[in-house]
């Protein structure tokens, strides 16, 4: 079978039982592909690099030593990686307007399993709209700020949302600069880290090397002593090191379908993605490993701003002055940016169940820029949740975000991989072998991302389960988010999908409505 590629425009939903009807979408109006080149392959760079790269890895460092730190940040990228060219191959097959990955859920695998999917990045998404803007407001607080937390909080809220509520080519600008930012930002570090190894900081008195590599030393223990401490402290450095990653993978696919050229486009940003992995997550964690020492206070004790920040650690172990707060507003732009694409990843998933007949029809109302609005509102509620860090429980609310969005990106990654493997056994059974995107990781990639993502969804708060650390709130935020997903699941299984099969046989997934459309 080839792929035939004409010029019709793509009305979504007609494949799909329960979805709305193509004229009743259009009546409300239709999101546009304004999305340029430069902005997809800016968005595939920077995307959703938050906090979390910079402030989180604190933790880490702090919990599993440099070589584990590391260790972790190459084996999440590898895997990570191997998401990305799946969900890309898919995507690049059909790059459908309003595509989200719950949408390839539905077609290819069961419209429970899309229902579920595309539910669990409405509110996990939406969630980690108030994380960084609770990070944001925290990282201004660095500076001594004598403005009231929620009046940052309101500021953040408000521009997150009129950024997402102006039509996508203007988001899609804002965040070319903001990724540039980023770019320039980890790249200047990079360098930084360069010239310190070799003792070039105003407190050096020689070389710097590895030698926070051997005071304090490469790795820690954690609950207990010797072997078993370090491989302890390295299960939790790898679960903590997954939430700079969480989603990122699914903003190409969330973006694929306002780009102007998605086939064309989605090839160069997984290239570009595994160009981030690792320049600016590897990169990142060698640099950080090697010029801040992994007993300092700061990196747990130091706040969610620039104080626990590994890369500000090392700064000040330098003696270099005033850079700390060049880090710290960067820190701020990585904030806003990544609350921007978490807000836009969120409507999207909303507008796109609205489009299959999952969410009510109120939410694929449109301007005439092509802004789903009553999707990017109703997401927008989100937000609110930040000002329960105005109260004293500021970390609390932080680590919650943290750990409650870390199990739905691990629940996201293992249906990523169901979705596809249902997509190449339907390709392999229905004779297409030309794809527009073919990755040699596939499908083994898929397979080994699966047993992965489950190993550390199980395992995610494993912590807890050890004398002296169960508590209510640790065990809820850890695991929580399992039964979430399969509540949502079972209970559109059973309430609208008693008919249905528990996955579509692969001789019936619809793979060819949609080819006649040129992207």
């Amino acid at each position: 079978m080839s792929l035939d590629y004409g010029k019709k425009e793509l009305q979504m939903g007609g494949s799909m039982n329960g979805g709305i009807a193509s004229g009743e979408v259009f009546e409300h109006g239709t999101t546009k592909r304004g999305l340029k080149p430069r902005h997809s392959q800016m968005i595939a760079l920077g995307g959703c690099v938050g906090t979390g790269l910079f402030v989180g890895t604190g933790a880490s460092l702090a919990l599993g030593g440099p070589a584990f730190l590391l260790g972790s940040f190459v084996l999440m990228s590898i895997v990570v990686y191997m998401i990305v060219t799946a969900i890309v191959e898919i995507a690049a097959y059909l790059p459908v307007a309003g595509a989200s990955m719950s949408y390839y859920g539905t077609r290819y695998v069961s419209r429970s399993l899309g229902f579920a999917m595309g539910w669990l990045y409405v509110y996990s998404l939406g969630i980690l709209v108030p994380y960084e803007v609770t990070a944001g407001a925290l990282v201004i607080d660095y500076w001594d700020s004598p403005v009231n937390v929620g009046v940052w909080i309101t500021v953040f809220i408000v521009v997150i949302v009129a950024l997402n509520l102006l039509p996508v080519e203007y988001y899609g600008e804002a965040e070319f600069w903001f990724a540039s930012i980023k770019v320039f930002t980890i790249i200047g570090l990079l360098i930084l880290s360069f010239i310190l190894f070799w003792g070039g900081g105003p407190n050096q008195s020689g070389i710097l090397g590895f030698h926070y590599w051997e005071d304090p030393g490469a790795t820690k223990t954690w609950l207990a002593e010797g072997a078993t401490g370090r491989f302890i402290a390295f299960v939790g450095t790898l679960v903590l090191c997954a939430f700079p990653f969480t989603f990122s993978p699914e903003l190409l696919i969330s973006t694929s379908g306002e780009m102007q050229n998605p086939r064309k486009d989605l090839k160069k940003a997984a290239n570009r993605f595994l160009l981030r992995l690792v320049v600016f997550y590897v990169g990142a964690a060698l640099a950080m490993s090697v010029i801040s020492p992994s007993n300092d206070e700061a990196l747990s004790n130091g706040g969610n701003n620039a104080k626990s920040s590994p890369f500000v650690v090392g700064i000040r172990h330098a003696g270099i002055r005033g850079l700390s707060s060049v880090v710290n507003a960067s820190i701020l732009t990585m904030a806003w940016s990544a609350g921007n694409a978490y807000l836009y990843m969120s409507s999207r998933a909303l507008y796109a169940l609205a489009i299959s007949g999952q969410a009510p029809k109120v939410f694929l109302r449109c301007t005439k820029g092509g802004v789903p609005y009553a999707a990017v509102l109703a997401c927008g509620l989100f937000g609110f949740l930040a000002y329960l860090n105005c109260g004293n429980s500021s970390s609390t609310v932080f680590t919650w975000f943290v750990t409650i969005t870390n199990t739905s990106g691990f629940v996201s990654w293992i249906c990523c991989c169901i979705v596809y493997l249902r997509f190449r056994a339907a390709c392999k059974r229905q004779g297409v072998h030309e794809l527009p995107y073919r990755s040699w990781l596939q499908p083994y990639g898929a397979w080994f991302g699966l047993v992965f993502f489950i190993v550390l969804a199980l395992i995610n708060g494993f912590n807890v389960f050890f004398p002296g650390q169960l508590t209510a709130s640790s065990f809820l935020t850890a695991y929580i988010g399992l039964p979430a997903f399969a509540i949502i699941y079972a209970g559109h299984k059973l309430l609208l999908g008693r008919s249905d099969p528990w996955y579509l046989n692969a001789g019936e997934i619809d793979i060819s409505d949609g080819l006649d459309i040129e992207y």
